[in-house]
């Protein structure tokens, strides 16, 4: 494989990006990275400078006014945009530039707990509230909308009813380590 650039978009601590990286360079492949954060005090950051990985932080102007994101994103030239725990919605410009280039994970298996405001744990306190029997990931595109873009790969865990929202983060979060960087890869390897 060629050398592969990843624009990652991250607004909380980075675990699945550091496992991203970590995967991508036990494979040895040539890879640059690229972090934008919308948190100036996100820990994704501090793993950015211990990963040796340049990083933008930027605010919602930055996103949808100025061009800002943008224009960083055209001088980078991504293979590939990857949302990793970002909660803002892509803005229009950004998707027609890069269509089918911006993938997401969603910690459930959409349709069902997607859309504005489901992340985190509040994902998972519902499904546990509702007893649900399974839960999982989704990997999608990324369109104009919250999680409704085209699916990648769906996997799932199976629940039992004393599990608590930590137990459903933490077999979830197995899922995303697992499964995230294989189609990642995959998806470089295929526009090689």
């Amino acid at each position: 494989m060629s050398t592969k650039k990843i624009a990652f978009f991250a607004s909380g601590s980075g675990s699945n990006i550091e496992n991203i990286v970590t995967y991508m360079g036990l494979k040895q492949y040539n890879i640059q990275y690229l972090i934008f954060c919308n948190k100036p005090d996100a820990f994704v950051l501090e793993r950015a400078k211990k990963l040796n990985i340049d990083s933008i932080v930027f605010d919602k102007s930055d996103l949808r006014e100025n061009q800002s994101v943008l224009n960083h994103l055209k001088r980078f030239q991504p293979d590939l945009i990857v949302l990793a725990g970002f909660l803002w919605l892509m803005p229009p410009n950004i998707v027609q530039e890069f269509p089918n280039r911006i993938i997401n994970i969603h910690p459930a298996l959409l349709p069902d707990y997607g859309g504005k405001g489901m992340y985190g744990m509040r994902v998972h306190e519902s499904v546990v509230l509702n007893k649900e029997k399974y839960s999982g990931i989704t990997i999608h595109y990324v369109n104009e909308h919250y999680d409704e873009g085209k699916y990648i790969l769906q996997e799932t865990c199976l629940l039992t009813e004393n599990d608590t929202a930590e137990d459903v983060a933490s077999k979830v979060h197995a899922l995303e380590y697992e499964h995230f960087p294989k189609v990642i890869e995959k998806l470089l390897l295929a526009n090689s």
